[in-house]
């Protein structure tokens, strides 16, 4: 007879049918790992399907992908949004191969030290490439508790819960049931509590405000892409991705008028190391310049 909580006990009891075959879910090997919880921050899980496979083939541990130039790291990280994270990979994969021998880490200190690294993608690789007794708490998992719970749960006790459930042994599985019951079942907009396998347990079951609303893990609506910085962040790394940019056809990379604007874009790249400029030239910071190749 299991000794898990209840709650954890049906998690785990329902996740063992009803797990996507996502191709990540098929290895322990803790980069691979760590790559899939770097490209699953902010990216929906049908982008990372299509593009996690072909990097870590291409890249298969810290070593290979520290040796890489940056430029080509944000390359293979076209179509994944949020190109700072790339850079943050890159970053990371040199720290490992600098301070841990080449291994990624499993504790979780050394884990949080490493760049792009927060609380939920450390407990992550902890609980998926090492089976630790820990569990990473994201917007699914918050949702989760937080309806279970029929209240608000603040960070800390939503956490300190979280971890209180992990069953002995049963790490890996129950927190990806966690994370797929958050995904498929318990959704924000229209949570299909007829097929939860926790509603018994639920004080929420759907019946007035929905009490994960503002607590833990719970995410913040994004302002509108189109026409947002973020998307002409988006097309001038998409174009150095390419080739190097000259300054004079920025804005026609940009597709803004508004030069000050694009000079803003720069400068945000330019600091977030993303890019760099020189001589009039705009290039993707780690590019390998060929002698008299052509800018756009």
């Amino acid at each position: 007879m299991s000794s898990s909580p209840p709650l954890a006990s049906t998690v785990v009891a329902w996740a063992r049918g009803n797990l996507r075959d996502l191709p990540w879910r098929r290895t322990r090997d803790p980069w691979r790992v760590f790559v899939a919880e770097i490209m699953l921050q902010q990216t929906q899980v049908a982008r990372v399907v299509d593009r996690w496979t072909g990097f870590v083939e291409r890249y298969p541990d810290p070593a290979t992908c520290a040796s890489a130039p940056q430029a080509e790291i944000v390359r293979g990280w076209e179509g994944l949004g949020y190109n700072r994270r790339a850079v943050m990979l890159h970053r990371a994969a040199t720290r490992i191969v600098r301070d841990h021998a080449g291994a990624v880490p499993s504790g979780l200190d050394e884990l949080l030290a490493l760049p792009g690294v927060g609380p939920y993608t450390a407990r992550a690789v902890q609980a998926f490439a090492f089976e630790a007794p820990v569990a990473p708490v994201d917007t699914n998992v918050g949702r989760v508790l937080a309806r279970v719970a029929g209240r608000g749960l603040a960070r800390r006790d939503a956490q300190e819960w979280a971890d209180s459930l992990v069953p002995v042994g049963e790490s890996w599985l129950y927190n990806q049931g966690m994370i797929e019951l958050g995904a498929m079942i318990c959704t924000k907009p229209s949570p299909d509590c007829g097929r939860c396998p926790v509603r018994g347990r639920c004080a929420w079951r759907g019946i007035g405000d929905d009490p994960a609303v503002g607590s833990a893990g719970s995410s913040r609506p994004q302002p509108p892409f189109t026409g947002s910085d973020r998307e002409l962040r988006g097309r001038l790394v998409d174009a150095l991705r390419r080739s190097p940019v000259g300054v004079g056809s920025l804005g026609s990379v940009l597709g803004c008028r508004d030069v000050g604007r694009g000079e803003a874009v720069v400068a945000g790249l330019v600091e977030d190391e993303l890019i760099e400029l020189e001589g009039g030239v705009i290039r993707l910071v780690g590019e390998r310049v060929t002698r008299g190749r052509s800018v756009s």
